[in-house]
């Protein structure tokens, strides 16, 4: 008898799996969507648009990239996590992901119990920027200008809580100054709202200012990173000037939890693959962009850990979202 209530179970079991294991092995036999909270021309679109063309090739399926901007990303956020757990849609993001859940008294999703990881992508310092016409050549300079014209200056951001945001309000609260912080819809409209001059100080990704850099539309002061960088020796650090500032940011790709494991690891190594091969080391280096290639269990750890920091920091700066 306990032989026979075994072997059922274990049929039932396998019942109740099968349809997964199926879904599994079919797949990807559709394109894929990969949420991107942001709109074209921020750091999370730059990373995205440098994954999916590799991410398409290996699945032998287009991954189709879909800006869905707004509200510091907790739109595109939400559409992601409440999306069929089938592996056909992704979402890639940055630090909003961690700290909307601080700034806002609601966010509609919960990064802990709507979302399963898939890989930590890559990590990049950002770079302090200004308009040409801002009569400032280091940190220093700034620093000075800033406390001689106390809440003049301003600084864009890609929304708040973005990677700007936060490393704006840090630069203000080490060095003891107040440049105003001017929320745009996302890192693009950011940039070009200071190279207008609606805004005079950024703080961008490295990928997303470089350019305009060396194209002379602004003019470059410091990264965030806490040293230089191999790739631009003469870009002195800001924490040469300011001790102790260093923000660094990353990119993540989750997907709606309950998407089968196989799916997850399946993408994982995918991604991994792509994302060491010397090419495109070697590219993402170009952007300023340095390659990470988690783990699933990996990027569980780093969400983790900053939840903890940006909760503390976000508390004690009494920033918030409304």
């Amino acid at each position: 008898m306990l032989k026979i209530q075994i072997v059922a179970l274990l049929g039932s079991l396998l019942l109740v799996s099968l349809p997964a294991l199926a879904q599994s092995d079919s797949y990807p036999s559709k394109p894929v969507r990969l949420i991107t909270p942001f709109p074209p021309g921020g750091s999370v679109d730059v990373i995205a648009r440098l994954v999916a063309p590799k991410l398409s090739e290996s699945l032998g399926r287009q991954v189709i990239i879909d800006n869905r901007v707004g509200a510091s990303g907790n739109i595109g956020n939400e559409l992601a996590a409440h999306a069929p757990a089938d592996g056909y849609t992704l979402l890639i993001n940055t630090l909003p992901l961690v700290t909307n859940m601080y700034l806002f008294s609601r966010v509609p999703y919960d990064l802990q119990n709507d979302f399963e990881p898939v890989c930590l992508l890559s990590s990049s310092t950002a770079m302090l920027a200004v308009h040409p016409s801002l009569p400032v050549r280091t940190t220093q300079d700034l620093l000075a200008l800033a406390r001689s014209n106390r809440g003049v200056l301003n600084y864009g951001t890609a929304g708040i809580g973005t990677n700007p945001h936060i490393a704006g309000e840090l630069f203000n609260y080490l060095g003891k100054i107040n440049i105003v912080a001017v929320h745009y819809k996302g890192g693009g409209p950011s940039l070009i709202a200071t190279m207008s001059g609606e805004v005079t100080v950024s703080f961008s990704n490295i990928s997303e200012s470089l350019p305009y850099v060396e194209s002379k539309r602004l003019r470059g002061i410091a990264i965030t990173s806490l040293k230089r960088r191999a790739a631009l020796p003469e870009m002195p650090a800001i924490a040469e000037a300011v001790p102790g500032y260093e923000f660094l940011t990353w990119h993540v790709i989750m997907a709606p939890r309950g998407t089968p494991r196989a799916i997850i690891t399946l993408l994982n190594e995918r991604l991994r693959k792509i994302l060491t091969a010397p090419e495109q080391v070697q590219q993402f280096a170009k952007n300023g962009v340095d390659v990470i290639a988690s783990t699933p269990e990996e990027v569980t750890v780093h969400l983790k850990r900053e939840m903890d920091k940006w909760s503390r920091v976000i508390k004690e700066r009494g920033i918030r979202a409304e």
